[in-house]
């Protein structure tokens, strides 16, 4: 019997573009080769889902939180129930959702449940909590394993858009507790991890903040990634992409299925002065986002170096 071709074996095995090959990692961020995680026949039961917020009020806001804001929260219109629920970045001992000796639901961002798809796990998870809610049990609400099929975190909400208030450090973890001192040490730990952040009032999802030696606005935007880089790039070559005197388009985070360019600040820019500039880069991005016309030699060079500074988030 003929050996076969080996590499013909290989060239079969090949990923398309855009497809995830079974040695590298799972974009579930699991840790595991895409073969024995999400790639396995009967391995996990729910898809990975590349953009896994789209639809939900506040994407670019929700995407913000999990990834990159420290401590804000936000309240949410849940469908089927009056129930107070507050959508948290981190909540104590980063746990899943918690359900407050007051009845009030609070369900966290900050969570690796690494099932593929984080907006059906934290529809899971809320549609969990608040059942527990209902039977009057306080207490911490996690998953153990794949959920499997059911709602999504946007089936769930309702609303146009969330009402996001950022918050010094983590002192809405004891608001409606009695026993604030029981909790104080692990606050005093937690709040010294937190950098100052903003959020900029003229745009939406974009937060500056400080981390000591320099200053940084990171901003998630909606576009697809081709057609927003193509804009990035006309306004870096046009030298419309500063924002203050000192500033500097750096790079970008890739983060569930969207794009968070990050601008380096100098020491002392602070938030209130970058409004106004970042209201007039939004109206330039939009009129750039708009042309049709291809990019010029400067343009594919600055594109290139855009898409050359991306850090992906999983």
């Amino acid at each position: 019997m003929a050996k076969k071709s080996r590499t013909k074996a290989r060239d079969a095995a090949a990923p398309a573009e855009g497809e995830v090959g079974p040695r590298q990692p799972c974009p579930c961020g699991s840790g595991k080769r895409y073969k024995a995680c999400h790639g396995a026949p009967g391995g996990a039961r729910t898809p990975f889902v590349k953009r896994p917020f789209e639809g939900l009020p506040s994407e670019c806001d929700v995407i913000a939180l999990r990834e990159l804001v420290p401590a804000a929260t936000a309240p949410l219109q849940v469908s089927g129930t009056d129930r107070s629920v507050v959508l948290c970045s981190l909540l104590p001992m980063a746990a899943p959702a918690m359900v407050r000796a007051s009845g009030e639901v609070w369900l966290g961002l900050q969570v690796q449940h690494a099932f593929g798809d984080p907006a059906r796990d934290l529809g899971a998870v809320l549609t969990a909590a608040l059942e527990q809610a209902e039977r009057g049990e306080p207490g911490v609400v996690g998953l153990t394993a794949d959920p499997g099929p059911g709602p999504r975190l946007q089936d769930l909400v309702t609303g146009d858009r969330l009402d996001v208030t950022v918050h010094e450090g983590f002192d809405y973890w004891i608001a409606d507790v009695e026993d604030k001192d029981a909790m104080a040490a692990a606050l005093e730990q937690a709040n010294a991890s937190v950098n100052p952040t903003v959020k900029l009032a003229s745009v939406e999802a974009a937060y500056w903040t400080n981390v000591g030696t320099k200053e940084h606005l990171r901003w998630v935007m909606p576009e697809p990634e081709d057609q927003l880089l193509d804009a990035l790039a006309r306004l870096h070559a046009a030298g419309k992409d500063d924002l203050a005197p000192g500033s500097r388009l750096v790079g970008m985070f890739r983060a569930h299925g969207l794009l968070a360019p990050v601008w380096d600040l100098p020491v002392g820019t602070g938030a209130e002065v970058l409004e106004e500039p970042a209201a007039r880069f939004a109206a330039d991005l939009a009129e750039a986002l708009a042309s049709t016309e291809e990019l010029t030699a400067a343009e594919r060079a600055a594109r290139q170096g855009l898409a050359n500074r991306q850090v992906t988030i999983r």
